[in-house]
């Protein structure tokens, strides 16, 4: 009976990081994406617009179907000004591929894994665990290659992508912060459309959705709005949102690095990029850094479990 409570807690806390695993790799597939749409001669406001267009149109669907939840005013608040990390992460992120190798845009982005730990850290005055702390190490390192910048260095970059780059990752450690702590009650979908129209708003302050009525949309726009709706609003926003809370913003930080590698493999597949062995053994490094916290999470959930019964047996 023990080792069965021991079993449903580890599949519980490997279901919810699971589900933080697959959201990031979701968040990794927009760079090449968004390279395709840019090469189809759509700009970057347009695409962004496009991603939110669709998002938020998915999520109203979603949320009249399967959840009619009524917010309290001040929840409503909160969570449509947290979407102001959401709509920032996109609009600096989008602007970062514009100036960037897709494979490059996402290596500033990706330090968002040890600013989320240092956010947690500082928020919760509390030290990060050693564990944590080689984990963000070994992920650092397994970015340097998974990156190409062990191979081309960043001679030649666009400051202005760099900035922009570096912006996203802030902001999206934030989001990953504020989805584990905020509203939390909240059912996801009610939650996750919440924030999306926050974001969308700034999004289309920021870039005037002309595209809406001017025939872009029909004209081939919806080929890289709507997957982009799906794969960087949808599935990261929902998954996030369940699996963060469950396990922390520091472990949900370091699993979102699984963008990376995700990235990495689409630009092959998708942008045909080269990839050599270093950018290979990087992506093996960032995977193994993900891994080393959850295994210690899931001993630490046996250490308690085991404790909490001796207690009751005594």
């Amino acid at each position: 009976m023990h080792k069965r409570e021991e079993l449903d807690i580890n599949m519980k806390l490997l279901q919810y990081a699971l589900l933080v695993f697959l959201g990031a790799c979701s968040y990794g597939t927009l760079s090449s994406i968004m390279k395709l749409g840019i090469g189809e001669g759509f700009s970057v406001p347009e695409i962004v617009g496009g991603q939110y267009f669709f998002g938020w149109l998915m999520l109203v669907v979603m949320t009249l179907l399967f959840s009619r939840h009524k917010l309290r005013w001040k929840q409503a608040v909160v969570l449509l000004a947290c979407g102001l990390s959401v709509s920032c992460t996109s609009i600096t992120y989008g602007l970062a591929v514009g100036e960037l190798p897709a494979s490059i845009a996402v290596v500033f982005l990706f330090q968002f894994t040890w600013i989320g730990v240092l956010l947690e850290a500082v928020v919760t005055r509390t030290r990060p665990e050693p564990m944590k702390i080689i984990s963000v190490i070994i992920l650092l390192v397994g970015t340097v290659f998974a990156g190409g910048l062990a191979d081309h260095g960043l001679s030649g970059l666009s400051w202005k992508g760099a900035v922009f780059g570096m912006i996203s990752a802030i902001s999206f450690a934030i989001y990953i912060f504020v989805s584990g702590r905020v509203a939390t009650d909240v059912p996801i979908l009610t939650k996750s459309l919440s924030m999306i129209t926050g974001a969308m708003v700034v999004v289309f302050l920021m870039f005037p959705p002309a595209f809406i009525m001017d025939g872009t949309l029909v004209a081939g726009l919806w080929k890289f709005g709507l997957p982009m709706g799906l794969l960087g609003i949808i599935i990261p926003v929902i998954f996030f949102g369940i699996g963060v809370p469950k396990i922390g913003s520091g472990l949900g930080t370091i699993l979102g690095a699984a963008e990376l590698p995700a990235a990495v493999v689409m630009s092959v597949l998708v942008l045909r990029e080269q990839v050599t062995m270093l950018q290979w053994a990087g992506i093996v490094l960032i995977l193994g850094g993900i891994c080393l916290p959850q295994l210690a999470l899931v001993n630490q959930k046996k250490a308690s479990t085991r404790e909490k019964i001796e207690r009751a047996g005594a």
